[in-house]
């Protein structure tokens, strides 16, 4: 019973090692939306971020509102609503056409990352000492010069720490465009457990070991980048 047992893992590794282009692709997805979902999520929440300090009136409450909306929202239903609700056109690229489906999940995981990084953002603008921006009113700049050249600059280094950490969890929620059907690496897994059902677990311990590399490297990169850009402190 022991050896049949053996012989039927041995055959779940040979079908998970047979598979593993399949599930590596499914990487190249995750790694790609991830990527362009942080880059949406930096473009909408840094502005978003700088309106909740500095702004006033309506754009500041417009903001502040649809900020709590995305952010009290669970990202399964964003997704939905963006490729069942509003569905997405196929966007044609010469050699290549970006699905719907990657378009509402890029639009879902980044309209939703830009809510946190806009109060990540707004804490690093809110962390400068406001002394810093009179000192640079005082040599001459504009108020909006001493944001951009004084403020701004120091901002962004602190925000770093924040920014990792949103940056991970956006990695991590690709899996939930499964929602969607985006062949991503959960998707693709699930795909293969259909084939092969002995091999749930086979699979499973892949595609966390994929998760974990690319986490971790993630991790490392940013923060490496941390140091190197943080503000040196005083003696």
């Amino acid at each position: 019973m022991t050896g049949l047992l053996g012989i039927v893992a041995q055959s779940d590794w040979v079908f998970v090692a047979n598979n593993a282009t399949y599930l590596l692709g499914g990487a190249v997805i995750t790694v790609a939306l991830t990527v362009a979902s942080v880059l949406l999520g930096l473009a909408a929440g840094f502005p978003a971020g700088v309106v909740e300090v500095y702004g006033g009136g309506l754009p500041k409450r417009a903001v502040k509102t649809v900020g709590v909306v995305l952010r009290g929202t669970p990202i399964v239903v964003l997704l939905i609503f963006a490729f069942f609700v509003f569905p997405t056109p196929d966007i044609p690229l010469g050699f290549f056409t970006i699905g719907g489906a990657f378009v509402a999940g890029v639009l879902g995981l980044g309209l939703r990352s830009a809510a946190y990084l806009s109060q990540v953002f707004r804490g690093a603008l809110q962390s400068v000492d406001e002394g810093q921006l009179e000192a640079a009113r005082s040599v001459g700049m504009s108020r909006l010069q001493g944001i951009r050249y004084v403020v701004v600059p120091q901002a962004l280094r602190r925000s770093v720490p924040g920014f990792q950490n949103e940056v991970t969890i956006v990695l991590k929620d690709t899996s939930v465009v499964f929602a969607i059907g985006l062949a991503e690496m959960l998707t693709r897994s699930y795909d293969l457990f259909v084939r092969q059902t002995s091999a749930v677990l086979e699979v499973i311990l892949f595609v966390s070991a994929i998760y974990f590399v690319l986490t971790f490297t993630t991790n490392r990169a940013l923060d490496y980048a941390s140091d190197y850009y943080a503000i040196p402190e005083g003696n």
